[in-house]
Order: C-alpha cells, then sequence, then structure tokens
C-alpha cells in the first residue's frame, strides 16, 4: 500500500473537519503500559473501576484486537475563541468545560470516523475498527507516538498547531502502514503552568495526576459526596475543568474550532446559577439534550450547582438553595446544607431546628453539624 492512499485518507479526513492526521505502530507502547499500572497501583482512577476492570486490554492495542497493526491518528481542533480562564471568575454563573458546550463529540467524531473507515473499506482490502474514547484504547499515547503532539505535564497531548484543544479518534488497521519518524522531543520545556494552575493540586508531579483530586472528575464521574475540602476549590465550574488545558502558552498557536457540527451552544455559556438550579428533572433533560452534560443525571447536576451556589456569596440565591432541602436525593439535601451554610449562617440556623431532628439520612445529619 503506497503513501499515495496515507495522502487520500488524510485528503478525505479533512474534508470531514479533522485537522490533523498521521499514523503510527505499536512500538514503545510499553511506556505507557507501564505508566497505566503505576496509575492503577496507586488507585489514582478513583471510582472510575472501569480503567482498572480494562486494564489489560488497554495495555496494548494489540490486546483489543489481535490482528490490530497500526493506528490512523485523526486530530479535530475545539479551541475556544477566547481564554476561559476569564470566565471562572463571574460567580454567579455555571461554568462548563469547553468540550462540553456543544453535542457530544463521541457521536460527532465517531460518525466522522465511520465515513473514513468506509473510504478505506471501498478503496482497500483493509479492514478497520473504529474508537473514540468509550473502548478501553489509550488514544493519546497513539497520538504521541504518531507525533500528532506531545503529552505534556498536565497528562494531555499539546500540539504546536492546536496547543491543548484536540479532540482524538483512533482507527485501528490490520495493515503496517509505515509509520512517521517520531520527533522525541517534549516542548514542554521547564514550564509547569498547568501543574501550577491546578485548584485542587491533582498533579502529584509533573506528568502525574491523580484522578481524585481532578476536579473534572470530581464534577463528572464521582457519584457520590464531594469532600468538603474540595467544594471552595471548585468555584464556579459545575462541569469539568479547563485550566490546566487554557494556561498552557502552546494555545497561543491554536485556531478557533471550525466545524460546524460542534458549534457552541449559547446555551451552555456561563448560564445564571438562579435559572440552573430551578431547572426541575425534565427541563433538565431537555436544555442538555444531546450534549455530555446529560450524562451526569438530574442529582450531580444539582449537587454541583449547589456547591457553584455555596461558593458564589450570592445571597438572592437563599430561597432556591432553602427549596433543595426537601429534595428527595441525599445528594442534593447535602449540598444544600451545605450552600445554605456558606450563604447564610442566620437562616441556616433557622433550617436546622426545622428540619434537622426528622432527617435521617447520616451524611445529611453531618452536613447540619458543620456548626
Amino acid at each position: 500500500m503506497s503513501d499515495i492512499f496515507l495522502n487520500e485518507i488524510e485528503e478525505y479526513s479533512k474534508s470531514l473537519g479533522f485537522q490533523d492526521f498521521k499514523v503510527t505502530n505499536f512500538k514503545d507502547f510499553s511506556i505507557y503500559s507501564n505508566n497505566l499500572r503505576e496509575f492503577i497501583k496507586n488507585k489514582f482512577y478513583g471510582e472510575m473501576g472501569w480503567i482498572k476492570e480494562k486494564s489489560l486490554i488497554r495495555e496494548n492495542p494489540k490486546n483489543i484486537w489481535l490482528d490490530a497493526k497500526s493506528a490512523l491518528v485523526f486530530g479535530l481542533n475545539y479551541g475556544p475563541a477566547t481564554n476561559p480562564l476569564l470566565e471562572i471568575k463571574n460567580r454567579n454563573t455555571g461554568y462548563i468545560s469547553i468540550y462540553a458546550r456543544r453535542k457530544d463529540y463521541h457521536k460527532v467524531i465517531k460518525t466522522k470516523l465511520k465515513s473514513i473507515g468506509r473510504f478505506i473499506s471501498n478503496n482497500s482490502d483493509i479492514k478497520v475498527k473504529v474508537f473514540v474514547d468509550t473502548a478501553p484504547i489509550m488514544e493519546k499515547p497513539l497520538a504521541e507516538l504518531s507525533n500528532m503532539g506531545w503529552i505534556g505535564k498536565h497528562t494531555n497531548l499539546v500540539s504546536k498547531k492546536y496547543g491543548s484543544w484536540l479532540f482524538l479518534g483512533i482507527i485501528l488497521t490490520n495493515y503496517s502502514f509505515k509509520k512517521i519518524k517520531k520527533d522525541k522531543k517534549n516542548n514542554c520545556g521547564s514550564c509547569k503552568a498547568c501543574n501550577e494552575v491546578c485548584p485542587t493540586n491533582a498533579f502529584i508531579s509533573p506528568y502525574k495526576l491523580d484522578a481524585r483530586k481532578c476536579i473534572s472528575y470530581l464534577t463528572i464521574e464521582h457519584k457520590s459526596h464531594i469532600k468538603k475540602k474540595y467544594r471552595p476549590l471548585i468555584g464556579n465550574r459545575i462541569f469539568g475543568c479547563d485550566d490546566c488545558l487554557a494556561v498552557c502558552p502552546w494555545n497561543k498557536f491554536a485556531r478557533t474550532h471550525s466545524d460546524i457540527k460542534l458549534d457552541i451552544n449559547k446555551n451552555l455559556v456561563l448560564q445564571p446559577l438562579k435559572s440552573l438550579v430551578n431547572l426541575d428533572e425534565e427541563s433538565f433533560r431537555k436544555k442538555f439534550s444531546g450534549t455530555p452534560v446529560r450524562r451526569l443525571g438530574y442529582d450531580r447536576f444539582l449537587r454541583n450547582i449547589l456547591i457553584a451556589i455555596g461558593n458564589s456569596g450570592d445571597k438572592s440565591l437563599v430561597e432556591s438553595t432553602v427549596s433543595k432541602l426537601e429534595h428527595n436525593s441525599n445528594l442534593v439535601r447535602a449540598m444544600a446544607v451545605w450552600a445554605l451554610f456558606q450563604l447564610s449562617i442566620n437562616r441556616f440556623k433557622e433550617e436546622k431546628k426545622l428540619r434537622f431532628e426528622r432527617e435521617k439520612d447520616s451524611r445529611v445529619r453531618e452536613e447540619w453539624n458543620i456548626r
């Protein structure tokens, strides 16, 4: 199979909206497998048990498909027009991570990859398998091996062209495409801005993340009560965190995304906390339909909103907070108690007299016992 066919694949992929395309084999993949084992040994995965359960498959692409010989790596830029670090200062609104302010990228990119897969199948006898972040395959290591970029100190891919803002898609093939020579240089240098900006100090050291402390993990993957020590640090982030991505100096080369299917949904940008906390479950589903936010579920969404309310200092949100003290979810009630204490100690004491004795859940009672 000549390089001409690779050029045709690249040309077709770019017609579908991908900005970058590279190819790699699996040589040197053991480096990443060892990192994964260390991550699991330290239990940095928190409640993401699937990482441990599928770890053996993730250790090498051949473990998910024995016939795999190379990976085609596709990058789709989703760089924002402005630096999102400015938005976390607006405490009366809810911050949603840049990637989630649009249609679920998994579905958008998988549709594109399937089209490329058909293009390959229709023009060759190569067999393919398509992956977008939902299968046990490590996309970032493959992207680094392909020379699309390098894994930065924030454990995410950094590109000279697009900074830290790239969605990745992988097509495994049973054909040994000639690997592009890899530039092994890591271009982070002495910069540690991504590690230093992290509100919760989730980076144990450069290139090592304890996901249990990460705000993205806490607000998206963590299904239970969020520890008190992290709540003030979450600020107004109600779904994810972009701080370590946004601060990267390489973003000065990033371009604003241009794929119409990934256009920002303006209804997801810095919405007032007052309107978000008053959404009923049906309105929540409708508002976030087709976006990653919906997979949170209504109760965890309210948990996150109430933490943001507690951090807002906005006393006009007291009544909305009190209304959640009657919620059927102990997760929501507990955070309503915490948020109320942050906003008004006097109102907190009044409501405690009315509710503490009849509250049966130990976690909620623990929040009432803060004073």
